[in-house]
């Protein structure tokens, strides 16, 4: 995944993010969510205890467009906003290996294909930093 050295050092300081997905209607569902940056896979990797049981696991069984958000505060005075969204598609694996404590064996693997961050490699104020990434 075409991440810098900074975004992926952000993304792996960070124990929660927020994964928006489609439900039947088409309308949106947002959900926390703990996450692991799969570098093997150039992935996002998302799970929980019984995430194979969830809304958001059959939202992505049935359409897998996402979107994933991971933002904080570094600081609030003076006012510093940083994240990164990623966008693309996902698919609902029923039964993986649990790539860390607390995951059970189903989870969301998030293939980004756009990535936008603010507060990181720039000013949090400025314009954010968006690129296409190609699907591996």
């Amino acid at each position: 995944m075409d991440l810098s050295e900074n975004e992926r050092s952000y993304l792996q300081g960070q124990p929660l993010g927020r994964l928006s997905t489609l439900a039947a209607d088409g309308s949106p569902q947002t959900r926390p969510v703990g996450f692991f940056l799969n570098e093997e896979l150039g992935t996002i990797d998302i799970g929980g205890r019984d995430m194979g049981r969830t809304q958001k696991f059959r939202n992505v069984q049935r359409d897998g467009r996402i979107s994933f958000v991971v933002d904080d505060l570094a600081s609030i005075d003076p006012w510093a906003p940083r994240g990164i969204e990623m966008r693309g598609d996902a698919d609902a694996i029923g039964d993986a290996d649990p790539p860390r404590p607390g995951f059970g064996r189903g989870l969301i693997r998030i293939h980004p294909s756009r990535v936008i961050s603010w507060g990181i490699d720039n000013d949090a104020f400025a314009h954010p930093l968006a690129r296409d990434l190609p699907r591996s």
